[in-house]
């Protein structure tokens, strides 16, 4: 199974990189070859609040679309995605932000991700770690863009 694990110091607080994470509407602006978002429903929690949203992603002649479960934790700076429907067999991503004391703030990003079709599991496989860097740094990209000062 494809795991990537990912840790940046960006100059934004963890609040603001936070806030980008979690705007899972806005991803088709800015996140490469996710070409949709719909929340399905979202519902407060203890802490928190979750979202059920849809994501399509599309490359080259691969189009799907896929479900997941966000769960928001904005005191403890973590949001954690869990697959619900799609293509996948298993997906499971944490994102975590803390300030630094210095200034800016710490982004720890982890993904576990299967394929149902061992066939694009195992073309997806040769360009995993490429494709989780490119996905981070649109994240770095587009903070900079929103943030700047």
């Amino acid at each position: 199974m494809p795991h990537h694990h990912e840790t940046r110091q960006l100059p934004h607080s963890a609040a603001q990189m936070y806030a980008l994470v979690a705007d899972v509407g806005r991803y088709p602006e800015f996140l490469p070859w996710n070409s949709a978002a719909r929340i399905r429903s979202r519902y407060p929690i203890d802490g928190g609040e979750v979202l059920e949203v849809d994501l399509v992603i599309s490359f080259k002649l691969f189009r799907e679309k896929f479900g997941s479960r966000v769960v928001l934790c904005p005191e403890q700076g973590r949001i954690e995605t869990e697959y619900l429907d799609g293509p996948l067999k298993q997906l499971k991503s944490v994102w975590l932000f803390r300030d630094l004391a210095s200034g800016g703030s710490e982004v720890d990003f982890t993904v576990d991700f299967e394929f149902r079709n061992p066939i694009l599991a195992s073309v997806i496989g040769l360009v995993f770690n490429e494709a989780m860097t490119r996905i981070v740094r649109a994240f770095e990209t587009r903070a900079k863009a929103i943030y700047a000062d």
